[in-house]
């Protein structure tokens, strides 16, 4: 590998002068702020509010070191990992010039946002064990291919990318390689935020929507070298995180014993409900997951989806995914969740045989 980054920096980036906030131009305590214009009397909702949130969010930043073992340095925090996914294309990727590689089946917004870019867009689909196409993958890299995504455990599939691939990637491409670990807590594979140091293409997305059961929050993580997340923050908007988003995390982050216990529930009841529904004759197979949701595949997958509907269960029909054919992907719900769920595919089997 030969890997520069410099190479790989759009040159309006190169050339970009960051907006400096009013706290941007500072630094340590004080007891009077008038350099940012907000309203010094406060909100009606909450005195604290009125003033804008920390722009680097350190606190934040610092305690999420902590846990991670990772520096502050090598930490991005964005609105949600949507945001994380499309300052990469905005830093990295030329419009009309550049590509990127996805897998698919896999998270949708790599080629949402990369049209929105408009960025090329080739796929390298996954084999039919869900694992990385190699050679595929190898043949669709030219010299303007800036970004392989990797999403692992995979979204919808569920399940964790060969570590050997994934490194195989990592060792020999040139660009930049994401590699989302938004299931990564529900996993029993290893992280691959340990490995910044050996990579300096790796970036490792991660996110508080899901293990820590803060989506609504919108918080996601991205780890990497000092100097890829130094060209991420010169492209962010400058309070790009809420303060009230900053206050929750923190608070998150002190119950991570509640957390780890949320994460072993979860994984216990995947199992069972996995269990379950293997024994229904309408299931063909539950595919291994290392995720909080399972992909099933299921007899006309449509119309059990439809059913659920008038139940008023949600899940999400995948069939229209390649390599998904009849395929449903439910979300491992509360104990309650799970047995209305299973009772109203009971409901469906019996409705069929009579």
């Amino acid at each position: 590998m030969n890997f520069d980054l410099n190479q790989l920096i759009r040159d309006n980036i190169k050339k970009l002068t960051t907006y400096s906030s009013a706290r941007d131009e500072f630094s340590g305590d004080a007891k009077v702020f008038l350099d940012a214009n907000e309203n010094s009397l406060g909100s009606p909702l909450t005195k604290w509010y009125n003033r804008y949130p920390d722009p680097h969010q350190q606190k934040l930043k610092a305690a999420i070191s902590q846990i991670k073992s990772i520096a502050p340095e090598n930490i991005f925090l964005g609105n949600g990992s949507d945001e994380c996914i499309d300052l990469l294309y905005r830093s990295f990727c030329e419009p009309k010039k550049d590509n990127v590689i996805i897998c698919p089946p896999t998270y949708g917004m790599y080629e949402v946002s990369a049209n929105i870019n408009d960025i090329e867009v080739r796929k390298a689909p996954l084999l039919d064990n869900f694992q990385l196409d190699l050679i595929h993958l190898e043949n669709l890299i030219d010299v303007n291919t800036k970004l392989i995504w990797i999403c692992s455990p995979n979204n919808p599939t569920g399940n964790f990318m060969n570590r050997k691939d994934i490194e195989t990637v990592l060792n020999n491409f040139n660009g930049i390689v994401v590699i989302d670990e938004a299931y990564i807590n529900f996993s029993r594979q290893k992280t691959f935020t340990q490995e910044l140091s050996d990579y300096p293409n790796l970036v490792v997305l991660q996110t508080f929507s899901k293990a820590w059961g803060l989506a609504a929050l919108r918080l996601g993580i991205a780890f990497a070298s000092k100097e890829i997340i130094n060209v991420l923050n010169k492209v962010k908007p400058p309070y790009n995180i809420n303060q009230a988003t900053q206050d929750f995390a923190l608070k998150a982050l002190e119950e991570v014993g509640q957390v780890n216990d949320m994460i072993r529930i979860l994984v216990d009841m995947r199992e069972a409900l996995t269990e379950v529904l293997l024994q229904m004759p309408i299931v063909e197979k539950v595919y291994p997951s290392d995720a909080n949701f399972i992909l099933v595949k299921i007899k006309q997958a449509r119309k059990v989806y439809e059913f659920l509907l008038t139940k008023g269960i949600v899940v999400r029909d995948r069939s229209n995914v390649k390599l998904c054919d009849d395929c449903l992907r439910i979300t491992i719900g509360t104990e309650q969740e799970n047995t209305i769920l299973v009772d109203a595919l009971a409901d469906y089997i019996k409705n069929q045989t009579t």
